[in-house]
């Protein structure tokens, strides 16, 4: 069996808690609907009982955006609100989805996790040969991940009922028609019951 690390993809306050800067807005509900936490949470636990990494990756900024890189419009919002502040609620993970000792906690400050971050590093020192990716927003970082695992020669697995997009179009084009070039899509269940059943 390949060596497989889990990424739990921006699954932070900010984006999913109805306090979060984003959440708040409305993205929030949608996430309870699609029960992305609990399900996410399922595969971490499945993850962790035969050993495979759990990485967590979050978006954050010191004060200020001293160090932020984008010059989009999509950072202009951010800062607006004060959002994606480091050391605040909204870069921390809900209780249900909380690191444990001895994970990998990834901090960027682009779309891409691999942007700026030791992450494939991190991959190449615990041999990683596979990706499963799950978390928010499917068309911006779940995509961008599952495109440079797939240059990087990873496998690369996305749970396609365990991301989610604030447009639900946009979630389920990428899912439909672009991450299938990149990636494996499948649902929760079905990698659950193949992992399960692997030796």
């Amino acid at each position: 069996m390949e060596r497989t690390a889990f990424l739990i993809l921006d699954m932070q306050n900010e984006l999913i808690d109805p306090k979060g800067k984003v959440g708040s807005k409305g993205f929030h509900k949608l996430v309870t609907e699609k029960r992305l936490i609990p399900k996410i949470a399922e595969v971490e636990a499945a993850m962790r009982a035969k050993s495979a990494p759990v990485i967590f990756v979050r978006v954050g900024f010191e004060p200020g955006y001293i160090d932020s890189i984008s010059r989009q419009s999509r950072l202009a919002h951010l800062k607006e609100s004060g959002a994606m502040i480091l050391g605040e609620f909204g870069t921390e993970f809900p209780s249900e989805l909380s690191p444990k000792p001895g994970d990998l906690v990834v901090t960027k400050r682009a779309v891409s996790p691999f942007h700026n971050t030791n992450l494939y590093a991190l991959l190449e020192k615990h041999r990683i040969e596979r990706i499963v990716l799950a978390g928010v927003y499917t068309h911006m970082v779940v995509d961008s991940t599952a495109r440079f695992g797939d240059d990087s020669g990873l496998y690369v697995t996305v749970l396609s009922d365990c991301c989610a997009s604030p447009d639900e179009q946009v979630h389920q084009t990428s899912v439909d028609k672009i991450l299938p070039l990149f990636s494996t899509v499948t649902t929760q269940k079905e990698f659950l019951d193949d992992w399960n059943a692997r030796s």
